[in-house]
């Protein structure tokens, strides 16, 4: 199945020190002002967590798949706008690594792997969510150069990232099989950012609109051939689930976490409110919710990389049955605390915000549904 190495613990434990230490003092502040976290951005940097993401040969210490989704998940337990800076970084990085040349890795994944430049990922449109295939954003190929003319939305990290992966169509009539994929630098000619998103949670990380006006894209920074951006997408989106459903993972304990030691320290009727059935039952269902999340999280995780056919089934299912648990789980734990968990000086208001996105992006929960039952459906057992 899975089992975690010593040095994957080892790191769990560090990130966790670093995350009590230097994160979660600062998680309230940054999710009221909408502030991305420099600060925890160099923090995340100087442990190396960046590394885990990238082969050694383009500057890296993995790829590590298990390792990006510990961290993430020790990040995500006392703030998860903070562990999106990690997330997105390989959101952003994996088509690279899937589809790019070597001399296209050589270029851009080094100062990645450092975390001395910042990455996202832009497939997002208006009209094009869940439905990926009718992005209207167009490459059209000009000599050595592609013009790019769309817009982009909800992109995490987009306003402050150096390179994106961005998704254009190059033959509209092909519909998903049109789409083509490029990595794109903030000084391009004719790309500039729009609007940021005010959102109800993960504040601290920007969504931002991008904008594509004759942006100029060298031919040389397509990734793979013409038509090949939706499976690049795709196949992207298999081992980023899991990293989604670690982030949800690390929210819910985080959640448990507090409404454990709210129920020990809270008394009424003369004693502590764990010692209350209701609560005692309440909080054993949100320990074996978290429980079940994280070890099919682990699962999915541990076969990234290997070429199993299970991945996207298994990676599609960590990411509902985690990111419904989060939402479950920060539910509950504002029950545990009362109209004390409905307030901003608690933290539980903010997980509970934070919980619902990881049911939206990175594919619906509905969509997962649909992963998992065309797995059945279309299966050739």
């Amino acid at each position: 199945m899975f089992e975690l190495t010593e040095e994957q613990r080892m790191l769990r434990a560090a990130v966790r020190k670093m995350a009590e230490e230097k994160i979660a003092p600062r998680a309230a502040e940054i999710d009221e002002t909408m502030e991305f976290p420099w600060d925890i951005k160099r923090a995340i940097q100087e442990m190396g967590l960046f590394s885990v993401i990238f082969p050694k040969e383009y500057g890296g210490s993995g790829p590590d798949q298990m390792s990006l989704c510990l961290a993430v998940e020790e990040i995500a337990r006392v703030c998860v706008s903070s562990s999106l800076i990690l997330q997105v970084q390989a959101l952003g990085a994996t088509p690279i690594l899937i589809a790019g040349s070597k001399e296209q890795k050589e270029k851009y994944c080094p100062p990645l792997a450092s975390g001395e430049k910042l990455c996202a990922f832009a497939f997002t449109e208006p009209g094009a969510g869940s439905d990926l295939a009718a992005i209207t954003t167009r490459a059209v190929l000009h000599g050595d150069t592609y013009v790019i003319n769309g817009r982009k939305c909800f992109i995490s990290n987009g306003n402050v990232a150096d390179t994106l992966v961005v998704f254009a169509s190059t033959d509209p009539e092909a519909k998903h099989r049109g789409i083509s994929a490029f990595m794109v630098e903030k000084g391009f000619p004719g790309f500039s950012i729009g609007k940021i998103e005010n959102k109800m949670g993960i504040r601290a990380s920007p969504a931002a609109e991008l904008l594509f006006e004759d942006c100029e894209v060298p031919r040389e920074n397509r990734l793979g051939a013409e038509g090949e951006g939706f499976r690049i997408g795709m196949q992207t989106f298999d081992e980023s689930r899991t990293v989604i459903a670690a982030q949800a993972v690390g929210l819910a304990q985080g959640a448990l976490d507090f409404a454990i030691n709210y129920a020990k320290e809270r008394a009424q009727f003369g004693a502590p409110i764990a010692k209350l059935e209701g609560i005692e039952f309440l909080l054993a269902e949100m320990a074996a919710q978290v429980e079940a999340a994280r070890y099919l999280t682990y699962k999915a995780a541990s076969l990234v990389g290997k070429g199993a056919r299970e991945l996207s089934y298994l990676a599609a299912a960590a990411k509902l049955v985690a990111s419904d648990a989060a939402m479950r789980v920060t539910t509950d734990a504002v029950q545990v605390a009362g109209g004390y968990g409905y307030m901003k000086d608690f933290p539980l208001e903010r997980m509970m915000r934070d919980a619902k996105i990881t049911q939206i992006y990175e594919g619906t929960n509905q969509v997962m549904k649909l992963v998992m039952a065309r797995r059945y459906l279309l299966s050739d057992k």
